[in-house]
């Protein structure tokens, strides 16, 4: 029996998208002046300390789930939270502060494919007809000189699609495990081994952790906006929300980061990117649309969390 559609939280996915936009705000200039994993350090420090309370019940509540509820957690933690915003981050020092964000648009790919494998979210072969223009359109996008590939402009657009495809795991496994787990677990749990990651890449790599008092406001504002108030509003919806329809509300996103970038930072695009962009646009959306009226959409979605995702020890 399908649920009713008051229980979907889809429109709550896509307000913490739209907080995850408005880091361009505060990520690009630290990009700047700092190693990008010095910055996601402190944001991960910064956002365990806040949940701090959450933490050690959030542990015993894993730990006591299944197999794949623990695996689940731990590459939410250091995939999706801390090696996929060191990836992001490094892409601002590379490329320019909207590409790496509107490359984000490729999530929903990533992640609908995922949510086949995970969640027996069966795919159809109508996807294809989405997804092949929607990696047209990622290549025109990433760079300005589509048939003249620089070494730069092809690192940043890496990093950033590796982001993308992190962050695209995060989202089907959090659906995942939020058949076991509270919201607030996940959200203390990403953090947590988040910055466990962080400190072995750091000793791993030599790299420097130490930013000057002027990072604080902006390391601040990105733990309050982009980091906690998007993270738990994201989980809170997630458990109500299929994969495939999660994702395609993270567009709010990469639309928010192009209009800040445009605004905020007075970047602009060449003429293919332009197109690029309209390309991935219509793709993705399209998707959407036809997932919404079709009497055969290209994803095959179980009616209810629980159907998918019966834990297995």
């Amino acid at each position: 029996m399908t649920p009713p559609r008051a229980t979907d939280r889809t429109w709550l996915v896509a307000i913490a998208a739209s907080f995850w936009g408005l880091s361009a705000l505060w990520r690009g200039p630290l990009a700047q002046e700092y190693p990008a994993l010095a910055i996601v350090f402190w944001e991960h420090l910064v956002l365990v300390v806040i949940v701090s309370p959450w933490v050690v019940p959030a542990a015993r509540r894993a730990l006591a789930a299944s197999t794949r509820t623990k695996v689940s957690v731990v590459v939410i933690g250091a995939g999706s939270s801390a090696l996929a915003t060191t990836l992001f981050t490094a892409a601002f020092r590379l490329g320019d502060p909207i590409t790496p964000q509107v490359l984000q648009k490729l999530q929903p790919l990533f992640a609908i494919a995922l949510a086949a494998v995970v969640l027996g979210e069966r795919l159809r072969p109508s996807y294809a007809l989405f997804a092949v223009p929607a990696v047209a359109g990622a290549w025109l996008l990433a760079f300005p000189e589509p048939l003249g590939v620089t070494v730069s402009s092809a690192q940043a657009a890496a990093l950033a699609v590796g982001a993308a495809a992190l962050w695209a795991a995060g989202t089907v496994l959090g659906r995942a495990a939020s058949a076991e787990l509270r919201f607030s677990d996940l959200t203390a749990l990403r953090f947590a081994i988040g910055l466990v990651t962080l400190l072995v890449i750091s000793g791993v790599t030599s790299t420097p952790l130490a930013v000057g008092l002027d990072a604080a406001p902006n390391i601040l504002l990105l733990v309050l906006f982009p980091g906690l108030l998007a993270l738990v509003l994201y989980y809170r919806a997630l458990g109500r929300t299929p994969a495939s329809r999660a994702t395609l509300a993270e567009l709010a996103f990469p639309l928010t980061a192009a209009l800040v970038g445009i605004l905020a930072f007075d970047a602009t695009l060449s003429r293919s990117q332009w197109l690029g962009f309209a390309v991935v646009l219509a793709s993705v959306v399209g998707l959407a649309l036809h997932e919404q009226r079709s009497r055969r959409p290209s994803v095959d979605v179980p009616d209810a969390a629980e159907e998918a995702l019966a834990p297995t020890r």
